[in-house]
């Protein structure tokens, strides 16, 4: 069998005390990471703040939320939502279209990142397929 690796879960704010504390007695990284059982890794994640913030800027996390590279900001989206309310009858390609008419011909969003906005804002039906509404067809025999 190969070496287990040990999972290590959040860590809460007593372990990141007692890991800067032992760390600050000791001077030895691995020990205090082993009597806080805690990973080298996160040692060196709250190292920089520690230093610079001392035990206070351990109580809590800065953020938790996912950080999306792909979202836009709230102008741009707004701009989207608000064409679409204008131009109901306009589909992706088109709100690009003209998004970048409007900036000398560069692009600003894509179609699939336009389609995304638009259906977080409920501005985009369901039944829209690639930019067209797709239809029943009628059942003739």
């Amino acid at each position: 069998m190969g070496l287990k690796r040990i999972y290590y879960g959040f860590s809460t704010a007593q372990q990141r005390k007692l890991l800067f504390e032992v760390w600050e007695k000791t001077k030895n990284i691995e020990e205090a990471c082993q009597q806080a059982r805690v990973s080298l890794e996160l040692f060196y994640y709250w190292k920089p703040r520690f230093e610079q913030e001392g035990y206070a800027s351990l109580e809590t996390f800065r953020s938790r939320e996912a950080h999306n590279p792909n979202k836009k900001d709230a102008g741009i989206e707004k701009a989207v939502v608000d064409m679409r309310v204008a131009n109901p009858d306009w589909g992706k390609v088109r709100i690009v279209q003209e998004m970048a008419k409007a900036n000398h011909w560069v692009w600003v969003v894509c179609p699939n990142t336009v389609k995304r906005i638009l259906k977080d804002a409920g501005e985009w039906p369901e039944s829209e397929v690639g930019g067209k509404i797709k239809r029943k067809r009628s059942s003739h025999s």
